[in-house]
């Protein structure tokens, strides 16, 4: 379920003290309930989530147009990644957060992990349109338990970066999140029925 921008900007995250000049782009509920401390799971299941290649064909379709428009017009070119073309938000890390060693967030994308906490994950993307954050977060649903939470900020990269943003928003929000939302709620019960490790 989309969720209201205060969702996000009410919380006392870390990433609102890093990543200022970001525009909040959307804000969802995720389809994963827990207890206080089961946050690590959520970010185990997108590390692990079989994203796009079990999404349905249409998404597929639309991820494999994506990275060939990319390659095509040099979107994606190394020298518009993150510690490239922008730095990466790790540097703006205040002392005692660390960055972690692993660069996990979604195999086959090309984010990288800025910072994992208690309740709270980053990870970042950039090319030549946009410097993108994924953003999770653990937050208490008022009730019993607590509940995860999908934000996306950006920064896009001038005109063209804007331009693009706008143009992908309708296939983002009907097409490419409902099929995010049910791989996560999969994966978030495949998780949820192992054993404790």
């Amino acid at each position: 379920m989309r969720l209201p921008a205060q969702a996000h900007t009410g919380r006392p995250w870390l990433i609102h003290e890093i990543a200022p000049d970001f525009r909040l782009e959307d804000v969802w509920a995720l389809p994963a309930h827990g207890g206080r401390h089961d946050f690590p799971r959520l970010v185990e299941a997108f590390d692990t989530l079989p994203f796009p290649e079990q999404a349905p064909p249409p998404v597929r379709a639309l991820w494999a147009a994506r990275w060939t428009l990319g390659r095509l017009l040099g979107w994606d070119d190394p020298s518009s990644a993150v510690g490239a073309r922008v730095p990466s938000l790790r540097e703006r890390l205040p002392a005692g957060v660390e960055a972690p060693v692993d660069d996990g967030a979604l195999p086959g994308t090309p984010f990288t992990t800025v910072y994992v906490r208690p309740g709270e994950y980053a990870a970042e993307l950039a090319n030549e349109t946009v410097h993108a954050v994924l953003h999770l977060g653990w937050v208490d649903d008022g009730g019993a338990g607590h509940r995860g939470q999908l934000a996306v900020l950006v920064k896009p990269h001038g005109r063209r970066g804007a331009l693009y943003l706008a143009a992908i928003k309708p296939l983002r929000l009907a097409v490419v999140y409902p099929a995010l939302l049910r791989l996560l709620d999969l994966r978030w019960r495949e998780l949820e029925d192992q054993p404790s490790r």
